[in-house]
């Protein structure tokens, strides 16, 4: 993971609302930690997951792997074509096994414990606006002491103009 769109990141969240749950899904970027997509829906199917990894594709490229766990909107036969019919390898974590997916699960403790535990939303618009707000402040703002306090746009910008360079 020595350059951005080497290896991205994908899981899904629930968020509790007055008015039931609500399913939060990201894909990020390992090495740059960018959350370079995400879906928020009120069903956990495998259209918000196959929604938001096109929505990745279409302003990133590829990637030469994708990793998830193993539930079933990633398990279904439709995501596992997308995935590798867009040429990236398709990388399952173990059964049980969160920390294989450890850098979208630390985002989830992030987006948390920063910011969708310190505010109720009473309607899902204020919901969206608002991870739409933080997204932006994660990705551009907040610098990330794993990528020396730059951010994580700094890091995938920089990054992928240098290997552009040089090759």
């Amino acid at each position: 993971m020595k350059k951005p769109n080497a290896v991205w990141s994908t899981d899904i969240t629930y968020l509790k609302t007055p008015k039931g749950f609500m399913y939060l899904t990201a894909i990020i970027d390992v090495y740059s930690r960018k959350i370079l997509s995400w879906e928020l829906s009120n069903s956990m199917s495998k259209d918000l997951c196959i929604n938001c990894y096109k929505t990745a594709l279409k302003i990133y490229g590829t990637s030469e792997v994708l990793n998830t766990d193993q539930g079933s909107q990633y398990t279904s036969n439709e995501f596992i074509e997308t995935v590798l019919s867009s040429g990236a390898l398709l990388s399952m974590d173990g059964k049980g096994r969160c920390l294989d997916n450890v850098w979208i699960e630390r985002f989830w403790r992030t987006i948390k414990y920063d910011y969708l535990y310190l505010y109720e939303h009473k309607i899902i618009r204020e919901l969206y606006v608002g991870i739409k707000s933080y997204l932006n402040f994660y990705n551009s703002e907040r610098g990330h002491s794993s990528l020396g306090y730059s951010t994580p746009n700094e890091v995938f910008e920089n990054s992928a103009f240098e290997h552009k360079k040089i090759a």
